[in-house]
């Protein structure tokens, strides 16, 4: 059952992943794991060729997790899968709706992990609202023009990756801020189907600054939790807050870049290939002022039944 639960929460956390905005740490935090995998990312460093040496491969599957990790990754796998042909197809289809139970559930995970906040002082007011601001900040900020050179693929790669474990924050939308989705995504699809080798080494050079970024950023966060765990809880439950902007149910969008040319678009009527254009920048408006039907009532459901989730997943959790 244990197992099970796990593949079950690596699913949702890669669900998550797929629809922009929403983060897979958010899911972490939500079903109890976030803690547990951050420590076990942070257990990926030259120490293991130590534990190598004195204990064998059975002492470093024990010093990285290895049950725990290969159980979530699975089901992360999964839910990418779900993720791409499901969730993507009902944000085709029901943007709104969808919008509104992402909505609904981030209020009542920031609910939930401020609730862990056992003493709220200076420092957690300060970190509340510190959080809040950057996380608010990063769903209105103008994109960046981007840099190709290949120590600036480096820091993408870090920072994006780090986006990718902090709750509210996601990963994708952070190379959208930083100019280099456009450039990143087609040298990774190119150096997988072609083997290009000026893509095959901008993928490399990506792929190196994830793994720098989320082994760095595990052991900042692990460190911050051992000894500034109330700061660092209200922190991330500012993260939360702050993203709320990005899934709001009700945005009426200003601009598009084109996937291949990274043309920016602030009008659409007359192009020829919309599928080849992906969301830049939004406002959030009123449901009267949406472009669009806003499907009020089905919305405010979906809003309630997220928040309801849960803490019903939460009852759940201590069963």
């Amino acid at each position: 059952m244990n197992k099970l639960s796990l593949v079950l929460k690596g699913m949702a956390m890669g669900i998550a992943e797929v629809i922009p905005g929403v983060s897979g740490g958010t899911i972490a935090f939500i079903t109890g794991i976030y803690e547990k995998l951050i420590d076990t990312i942070k257990a990926f460093s030259p120490a293991l060729i130590g534990t190598l040496r004195n204990d064998g491969v059975s002492g470093v599957w024990e010093k990285v997790n290895g049950n725990f990790l290969v159980a979530l990754m699975a089901g992360m796998a999964g839910g990418v899968v779900i993720g791409v042909f499901g969730v993507t197809h009902l944000l085709e289809t029901y943007p709104q709706h969808l919008w509104g139970f992402f909505f609904g559930l981030i209020i009542a995970s920031a609910i939930y992990i401020g609730r862990q906040v056992e003493k709220w002082g200076v420092g957690e007011v300060v970190g509340l609202l510190l959080g809040t601001a950057i996380a608010y900040y990063i769903t209105i900020a103008s994109p960046a023009s981007g840099n190709e050179a290949l120590w600036f693929v480096f820091v993408s790669g870090m920072i994006a990756i780090s986006a990718l474990i902090l709750p509210g924050i996601s990963g994708s939308f952070i190379l959208l801020l930083m100019g280099m989705y456009t450039f990143v995504l087609p040298h990774v699809k190119n150096a997988l189907s072609t083997l290009e080798l000026e893509s095959l080494i901008v993928t490399g050079v990506f792929a190196l600054g994830c793994l720098v970024g989320i082994t760095t950023i595990s052991r900042v966060i692990s460190w911050m939790f051992k000894n500034y765990q109330t700061t660092t809880l209200a922190t991330l439950t500012g993260f939360m807050i702050g993203s709320l902007n990005k899934v709001y149910p009700w945005r009426n969008i200003l601009q598009w870049t084109d996937k291949e040319s990274g043309e920016i678009l602030t009008d659409i009527t007359n192009y020829a290939n919309p599928d080849n254009l992906k969301i830049l920048k939004e406002v959030s408006v009123s449901p009267s002022d949406f472009n669009g039907e806003p499907f009020l009532i089905p919305v405010i459901i979906l809003i309630v039944v997220g928040f309801i989730s849960v803490f019903a997943l939460e009852r759940l959790g201590k069963k």
